[in-house]
């Protein structure tokens, strides 16, 4: 996709409205199409994720995402969406099911929800969907742990850091997942360094660690097909963590 590829942020950031208005009107003329779907589903994840600061507006888009993402998945698998909002067990028992020829879904799917439960963080009931949301990376992992050069693995490890070992976090394995999707993307996917920084080396209070991950984002070539835009945004987190890295860990 082009837009993966553009190095200005601000080019997307005003562009990409149209793009999200004009896959929106392919849907609505080919509404069970899965690329459209898929495609809908990343182009709205990313734009609201990366590009919108207004909450409301923010958890509007997601929803158009996870919508999107949904509709893509449970095409093949309907009872992955029957039982979204079910027990775990019965949401447990049909991710096992979905197979290879299906990972692009299962993916869009995935990445499309954790961002919306991002959106609705202030939602209990949102937060609470995480463990199926890890399970459903787990699967992809299982299935193929390299796909999409270890971005599967990126979102496992932020998962797994989200809180420390007292309270039950597992940071330690999540560690191990940053380091495979740093291994997986050749050490191109630059992202992955930023939010091993922030989500491991913060929680850990490593700040060796974390200022030489955000350095090297710093120092690296940004372009690489597929994640130049990815890498851009990398890059501009990098200097922020980096400016207050040690008012952090003083403190």
């Amino acid at each position: 996709m082009g837009i993966a590829n553009q190095n200005d942020l601000a080019t997307v950031r005003d562009g990409q409205p149209a793009y999200l208005l004009l896959i929106d009107g392919f849907i609505i003329q080919d509404p069970d199409n899965e690329d459209l779907l898929l495609a809908g589903a990343r182009l709205y994840d990313t734009y609201a994720s990366v590009f919108v600061d207004d909450v409301q507006r923010a958890a509007r888009l997601s929803t158009k995402a996870h919508d999107y993402g949904r509709r893509a998945l449970c095409q093949s698998h309907p009872n992955v969406c029957q039982y979204e909002k079910g027990a775990f067990e019965d949401f447990s028992r049909e991710i096992a099911t979905v197979e290879n020829k299906n990972l692009p879904q299962l993916y869009g799917y995935a990445t499309a929800w954790v961002g919306w439960i991002q959106a609705h963080s202030s939602d209990f009931r949102a937060v609470a969907e995480l463990p199926k949301v890890e399970l459903t990376f787990e699967r992809i992992v299982t299935l193929d742990e390299r796909y999409e050069r270890g971005q599967a693995q990126l979102y496992l490890g932020v998962l797994r850091t989200l809180r420390p070992p007292a309270l039950g976090g597992k940071p330690e394995v999540g560690r191990a997942h940053f380091e495979r999707a740093i291994e997986y993307s050749e050490g191109r996917n630059l992202y992955v360094k930023v939010e091993y920084a922030r989500r491991y080396a913060r929680l850990m209070f490593d700040q060796e660690l974390h200022d030489r991950l955000l350095n090297e984002v710093l120092t690296a070539d940004p372009e690489e097909n597929g994640l130049t835009l990815s890498n851009m945004l990398a890059q501009k987190q990098a200097r922020q963590l980096l400016a207050s890295s040690a008012a952090y860990f003083e403190d």
